[in-house]
């Protein structure tokens, strides 16, 4: 008897889905800024930067929630942070100048391997009380790789600068100054916005909820958020390409 098919929770798949054609509209602009040269004020400004946020906060949002999920935490977690490793590998022989190293992938992976022993904590603690708890760290700890600790302008903590020395510091969270990446996202405090979406998903699922997001198809949406990482690998390459052509020319 062949075992049952695991149930795709399509309206999550969908919502990924929109999270990935965001991405990719702004990895297509940040290619004609910074690769064409095109000039485009608002987006290199405030507007560019909350952009760039709201698509990596809903990516590890999404991620945390979906957790739970995974049959094979172990697989997935080594598969994802191999795919951070890949594009590291890439962006430093190929585009040095715009390298990344410790992206949202190698994040991504990386929490997803913590969360295996995390979890048998983390399920302990009421999900409301964990959501609240995970979400104000977070807050608070935005500001860890500038040396503070504190939300905004309100300072509650300077962090000493011993800490702030070295790659693995760097992962942590406590960024060297010497260090350089076009996409960094350490352990601290995305860690904790990860939980924010694990802690969601328990609170769902404890309200009886979870099952009504079963059924919710928003397609071609769903199919694509069924594909990230795959796609979330090749979309720069084929923009690229797609510009170069375009423009005729090569950057």
């Amino acid at each position: 008897m062949q075992a049952a098919k695991p149930v795709r929770y399509e309206f999550l798949d969908a919502l990924r889905g929109i999270i990935l054609l965001s991405m990719i509209v702004y990895h297509t602009v940040w290619d004609l800024v910074n690769l064409f040269q095109i000039s485009l004020p608002w987006y290199q400004g405030q507007g560019g930067f909350l952009w760039q946020q709201s698509i990596c906060w809903g990516f590890i949002l999404l991620s945390g929630f979906c957790w739970p999920f995974g049959h094979k935490p172990l697989k997935r977690g080594l598969t994802v942070f191999a795919a951070g490793l890949l594009v590291t590998a890439v962006t430093v022989l190929l585009m040095p100048n715009d390298r990344i190293v410790f992206g949202v992938l190698t994040f991504l992976g990386s929490a997803m391997l913590l969360m295996i022993p995390c979890e048998k904590i983390l399920r302990k603690v009421p999900p409301v009380a964990g959501l609240i708890c995970s979400m104000v760290l977070f807050l608070l700890l935005l500001n860890l790789k500038t040396g503070s600790i504190g939300i905004g302008g309100w300072k509650l903590a300077t962090v000493p600068q011993q800490l702030y020395h070295g790659y693995f510091s760097t992962y942590l969270g406590f960024l060297d100054a010497g260090f350089y990446s076009a996409d960094y996202f350490p352990l601290l405090p995305w860690i904790l916005l990860f939980f924010v979406g694990y802690f969601l998903h328990r609170a769902v699922g404890k309200r009886g909820m979870e099952h009504q997001l079963l059924h919710v198809q928003i397609y071609p949406l769903n199919v694509l958020g069924k594909h990230t990482l795959i796609l979330y690998m090749l979309h720069q390459p084929v923009i690229y390409l797609l510009l170069a052509a375009a423009f005729k020319k090569m950057p």
